[in-house]
Order: C-alpha cells, then sequence, then structure tokens
C-alpha cells in the first residue's frame, strides 16, 4: 500500500459513521449553528401560526439539529430543509444539506430533482413573502421585483452548492481512483520485484549448478590422471627411474593445468559475489527500478560468468586423449565426417562428455581399452566413447579413485541443455558405452 493510501485507513477512526474526529466536531458545531438559528426563525414562525413560542422553538431546535446526520442520510437533511421552507427557517441546512447531497456518490437525477424541488420551493415562498411586504407597503418596488427577487434567491440558495458539491464529489472520487490505482500500480511491482528475485535466483542456480559441473570436470579428470600417474611412480620408482621422473614431470603439469582452471572458475566466482554485494549496498528508488535491475543484472551476471571462462574445444581433443593414453590407458580416437567448427557451448559440451567418460573409465575399467568416435554430420555432431572389460576385475579400484556419482548426470545435463540426447550403460561384452548428439546449431 502506498503511503497515502496508509494515511488514509489510519485516518478512519472516528465514531459512529464519521471517517475522522473533526468531521465529527464539524458536523456537531453546524448542527448546533443550524439549531440555533432555527429556533430564532421559530418564534415569528409561532407568532404567525397561532401557538406559543416555546413550540416553534422547540420545533427549530429539532429541525436544525438534523444537520448532524448530513453525511449518513443527506437525502433525509434535504427533505427536511424543503419541508419548513414555508416557515422561512433552516436556511443553513438547506445550503449545507444541498451541498452534502450533490457531493454525495448518488444517482445525479436524485441530485436534480431534490435540487429542483429546493429551488422551487424557495423561489415560491421569496414569491409569496416579497409580494406581501409590497402589499403591505414595506416595499415601494415595481411589480418586477417580485419575480426577480424569487428567482435571484431561489439560485443563490440553490446553485452555488449544489455546482460546489459536484465539483467537491467529482475532486474526491478522483483522488479514491488515484489511490486505489497507486496501491494496485504498487502491489503489481511487488509483484514484478518478486518474480525479478525467483528468475535472479534461478539464474543463479543455474550458473551455480554450471560451474559446479565444470568444476567436477576440471577436479575428477585431472586429479583422477594425476593419482593414476601416482600409482604408476610408485610401482617403477625404483625399477625405472627415468619412467619415474617422466610420470612425476606429468603429475606436477597436470597439477598445474588444474590449479590454473580452478583458478579461473574461482575468480569468476568472487567477481560474481563482488556484484551482488555491490548491488546490495546500493539503495534503489524504487520497487519498479529494483526489479528491472535485478533482472538485468541477473542476465547480465550470468552471461558474464558464461563467457568469462574460455571453455575447451574439439581442437584440444587429441591432447586429451594424449593425457589418457601416457597414463596407461589404450584409447582408440576415430573421426568421421568433415571436420568443422561448432558454436563455443557446442565444442565445450562435445568435450567434457569425452573427458567425464574417459575419466570414468579411469575410475571404474582401469587398464581396460577404450574406443572413442566422433561423428560429424550435417546438423548434428555425435560422439561415443566405449570401453572393453578391464583385464583384471581388481583393476577398477587398483588406484583408490573415489566416485561421487556426478559424473553421468553432468554430462546429461550439459546434452540436454542444447537439445540433445545423452544415453549411457554397460554393453553385452561386459564393458561401458557412453553416447550423446549435439545439435551443430
Amino acid at each position: 500500500m502506498t503511503t497515502t493510501g496508509e494515511d488514509h485507513a489510519r485516518a478512519l477512526t472516528g465514531p459512529w459513521w464519521w471517517a475522522r474526529w473533526r468531521s465529527a466536531v464539524l458536523d456537531g458545531s453546524l448542527a448546533l449553528v443550524s439549531a440555533v438559528e432555527c429556533a430564532a426563525e421559530g418564534i415569528p414562525f409561532a407568532r404567525d401560526a397561532g401557538v406559543p413560542a416555546s413550540v416553534g422553538i422547540v420545533f427549530g431546535l429539532i429541525a436544525g439539529s438534523v444537520l448532524l446526520v448530513r453525511r449518513k442520510w443527506p437525502i433525509a437533511v434535504v427533505l427536511v430543509a424543503i419541508a419548513i421552507t414555508p416557515a422561512e427557517m433552516g436556511f443553513l441546512m438547506g445550503v449545507v444539506g444541498l451541498y452534502t447531497l450533490a457531493a454525495a456518490e448518488l444517482p445525479r437525477r436524485i441530485i436534480g430533482a431534490l435540487a429542483g424541488m429546493s429551488l422551487l420551493g424557495t423561489a415560491v415562498v421569496t414569491f409569496v413573502r416579497v409580494r406581501q411586504d409590497m402589499a403591505r407597503g414595506d416595499l415601494t418596488l415595481g411589480d418586477w421585483f417580485v419575480p426577480f427577487a424569487a428567482v435571484a434567491t431561489a439560485l443563490g440558495l440553490t446553485a452555488p452548492p449544489v455546482l460546489l458539491g459536484l465539483y467537491v464529489g467529482a475532486r474526491r472520487r478522483l483522488m479514491e481512483s488515484l489511490r486505489e490505482r497507486a496501491d494496485s500500480l504498487e502491489r503489481e511491482l511487488q509483484l514484478l520485484a518478486e518474480r525479478a528475485e525467483e528468475r535472479a535466483e534461478w539464474a543463479r542456480g543455474e550458473e551455480r549448478t554450471r560451474i559446479a559441473r565444470e568444476m567436477h570436470d576440471v577436479v575428477a579428470h585431472r586429479v583422477s590422471l594425476m593419482v593414476v600417474h601416482a600409482a604408476a611412480l610408485q610401482a617403477v620408482a625404483r625399477k625405472d627411474p627415468e619412467k619415474a621422473v617422466k610420470n612425476a614431470a606429468l603429475v606436477g603439469d597436470m597439477g598445474r593445468q588444474a590449479l590454473t582452471e580452478l583458478r579461473e572458475m574461482l575468480g569468476v566466482l568472487r567477481a560474481g559475489a563482488d556484484s551482488e554485494r555491490r548491488v546490495a549496498e546500493v539503495p534503489l528508488a524504487a520497487v519498479g527500478e529494483a526489479a528491472a535491475a535485478a533482472a538485468a543484472e541477473a542476465a547480465s551476471r550470468a552471461a558474464d560468468e558464461a563467457g568469462a571462462v574460455e571453455g575447451p574445444c574439439l581442437s584440444e581433443l587429441d591432447e586429451l586423449i594424449g593425457q589418457s593414453a601416457a597414463a596407461g590407458m589404450v584409447v582408440d580416437l576415430s573421426v568421421q565426417g568433415e571436420v568443422r567448427a561448432y558454436a563455443a557451448e557446442v565444442e565445450q559440451t562435445a568435450y567434457r562428455v569425452v573427458q567425464e567418460a574417459l575419466t570414468n573409465v579411469h575410475k571404474h575399467a582401469a587398464g581396460a581399452k577404450t574406443h572413442v568416435r566422433l561423428a560429424h554430420r550435417v546438423s548434428e555432431i555425435a560422439m561415443q566413447v566405449e570401453n572393453e572389460p578391464p583385464p583384471e576385475p581388481a583393476s577398477a579400484s587398483a588406484a583408490g579413485l573415489p566416485s561421487g556419482g556426478n559424473g553421468l548426470v553432468g554430462m546429461r545435463e550439459r546434452v540436454a541443455a542444447l537439445g540433445g540426447v545423452f544415453v549411457s550403460g554397460p554393453t553385452d561384452a561386459g564393458g561401458f558405452r557412453v553416447s550423446a548428439v549435439i545439435p551443430a546449431a
């Protein structure tokens, strides 16, 4: 709710049908003045009617006090004012009643009918009174003055309060409409802000998942190879010092590569955290700006982080297979179709699928011969990594490589994100096969 709406809600604290205490005090004061006026005017009315003055005073007090309910029943106040017009009393009540009637949310035909009745009644009473005064000789003007006085008095006591009431009522309804529109707009902006925050949270979750996949691929593959080489180094350290030195150098190179890639990804995470902190420290001027800024910031940050770390490409596939071969794996690579460049995310996904499949072979089928097939087709690229059964059943765990069970899930998520198909499972020969098809566009 807007500030105006909150103030309006807090202001509705008056007694009975009044919205505010000051409104009740104002109506009470007007009713008191009207009662005194009608009581004073009731004395000559009682004299002309031939009744005691006290009756006229009491009648005037009762009639004038009706103005107290002008906000609750404005039609009744106007009808009472019209009814006592022949007694030449209740002028204040008639003016205030017509103003309240015109300002109220009533049909225009009712306002017009009651205003016309008041106009006609005032004109008739004024016409009769002025004509009587001229007949007694109190007024010595011409006959033209009688209708002129009747029309002028009727218009003067009816038109101004009705026009002012119509203006005030229209202005009040306009303010209420603007207040409702402001409250509705704020609710919509709050809803937009919540949706923008949900989209930003979803984007952050997607980015965390993507980075987690990247870190898993980097750590799992590099560290798996390091563990394999370390095991080989331990086995040949005394028998073949030259091979031990070579394996130690490979372990060092792979460790440095893993640290470099991890440092790049951690730098992206740190930059993203600093950006979120800066956004949180700067207060926004409006809810709408907050919603727009949150959505724009989330989209921009996701795009920036997606391109911040340059992923691997298919041209590095020979190097990847060479690393596995250096670790003692027999890898056979076959490429079909015309080699061409693909989008960065397609090449990165294809590379990661092969990388994770080779890592799984190191973990679960060490020493098994592996076949890597890559097919460049017209509108897609297909890859398959299939390993034969390991030469020894115990070799799968000889290096002591742990498995978190996230490799196949990550590959499936990567391929599905690009609209591809991923299939994995054991072969009839006792090995394992990983296949993926990714659209080229």
